[in-house]
């Protein structure tokens, strides 16, 4: 794209080969080599991209740390993709107002940090959250493990910078923690998945970190009899900050990859209880003969961050081993209501039966939203074929259970689908209303689940 580099000759644009296969897939299966690559450092730099791209017609696709799982951030009609990467500056921590403002290429895990310093505490924790990047979290509007007590990344985003498409610059909410003038204009661009506008600056919501954590990881001889005390702990009352679930077959692999010790069984539930000490010590009192009631084996404990980290690394092995398995994991983040979570496992082994490849079940027990994994080995003779009716299977299910096809990964490429499933006619109409009055040429994130009607 010679015009292109021409109008942007200070470094921020490139056209080289390595940047252009760098920027051209995610963590799913798609890949799509751009024609460009646009590397803004500062809003500035963002409006004039766009200005650029409506008066050329040219396609601009944004991304975040490239650690999504549905093909959100490949630039399946080429184009410009506009890579956040060095916009990773945190402008400010205030524990005063309790807030922080990022540029949108900051690492999650780099604002955890920094906040923790000073004994605050940003919540929201995808897996990812070493690699994945802010502006990537508010696009999928990402989840994670601590989501069962302190909610997803919509929850902590107070206020959003963000150049639409033809280059106008807009800011929406604020630094206030309460905010009700005019329509929820912060939630209409976080979970838009870069269809709508590209984030320059978020002011996120912090609380105070939590004194005293704890953890207890527990086996059990079924994944039915761990489901079944997901219920029994909500029973008594127990509001832990995660509670995380894992099949057989996850732990198997778990034990052939990880060197950290699983003790046997069939099944694995991980509850993580926070706040201050005494109040923690007497939940895990509760908790410890509800485990042993519902039928768990050998329970592990774990205090304090060391202790608790101990046991997360197994937590956080899963996918991993699962992908050193050698099979192709296609990762599905559906959810279900939580009554439906044994159901769920038995929809896992049903699909197993049918299809003849591993279903592997692990995730958020605690809000319904499982990681269904199906572990194909694309070398077989339809393969693909197969897993493709496993997934219209699953989904369709889900769907009927009240459940929806994705908790935190997003429709991107991977569930487009699935989207007229997913959502009426009607919701769908409004959608592509919503993406023709902020983008009417269509030229953000193109070919993706929502277009501009013709």
């Amino acid at each position: 794209m010679p015009g292109f580099l021409a109008a942007f000759p200070d470094g921020m644009a490139t056209a080289d080969p390595e940047a252009l296969a760098r920027n051209a897939e995610d963590a799913w299966l798609a890949s799509r080599l751009p024609d460009a690559v646009f590397y803004p450092e500062s809003r500035e730099s963002v409006i004039r991209l766009a200005q650029w791209a409506s008066a050329a017609g040219v396609p601009i696709t944004p991304r975040g740390a490239g650690r999504g799982y549905v093909g959100g951030c490949v630039p399946i009609r080429g184009g410009i993709v506009v890579n956040f990467s060095r916009m990773n500056r945190i402008r400010e921590i205030d524990p005063r107002d309790g807030v922080a403002i990022v540029e949108p290429g900051v690492i999650t895990a780099h604002l955890q940090e920094a906040v923790a310093r000073i004994g605050w505490f940003y919540p929201p924790d995808p897996a990812s959250a070493a690699e994945s990047s802010l502006g990537g979290n508010i696009a999928t509007n990402a989840g994670g493990p601590r989501c069962l007590k302190y909610g997803v990344t919509r929850h902590y985003v107070l206020g959003l910078e963000v150049v639409l498409a033809d280059g106008t610059a807009l800011h929406v909410g604020g630094r206030t923690h309460k905010n009700k003038v005019g329509f929820d204009l912060v939630g209409l661009f976080v979970g838009s998945e870069g269809l709508l506008g590209m984030v320059t600056e978020a002011t996120l919501r912090l609380i105070p970190r939590p004194p005293h954590r704890v953890c207890a990881a527990a086996v059990f001889p079924s994944i039915e009899s761990a489901a079944g005390c997901v219920e029994e702990i909500f029973g008594a009352g127990l509001l832990p900050s995660a509670l995380e679930i894992a099949d057989r077959f996850t732990l198997e692999r778990v034990r052939e990859f990880s060197p950290e010790p699983l003790p046997a069984g069939q099944a694995h539930l991980l509850v993580e209880i926070d706040g201050h000490s005494a109040g923690v010590d007497a939940e895990l009192e509760s908790l410890l003969p509800l485990l042993r009631r519902s039928g768990s084996g050998e329970v592990q404990i774990g205090r304090g961050g060391e202790g608790c980290e101990r046991l997360w690394r197994t937590r956080r092995s899963f996918s991993m081993a699962l992908k050193a398995s050698g099979l192709t994991k296609l990762n599905e983040d559906i959810v279900v209501p939580r009554r439906r979570l044994v159901e769920l496992v038995r929809l896992g082994s049903d699909l197993e039966l049918r299809y003849g490849f591993p279903v592997a079940c692990f995730g958020h027990a605690g809000d319904g939203n499982i990681h269904v994994n199906l572990m194909v080995d694309r070398s077989q003779p339809g393969a693909d074929r197969h897993a493709q009716e496993a997934l219209d299977l699953l989904f369709r299910q889900i769907v009927a259970w009240g459940g929806s096809i994705t908790g935190e990964h997003g429709i991107g490429i991977a569930k487009e689908r699935w989207w007229p499933l997913a959502v009426s006619p009607e919701v769908r109409a409004l959608h592509e209303r919503l993406k023709n009055a902020l983008d009417p040429k269509g030229l953000l994130n193109p070919g993706k689940f929502v277009v501009v009607p013709q």
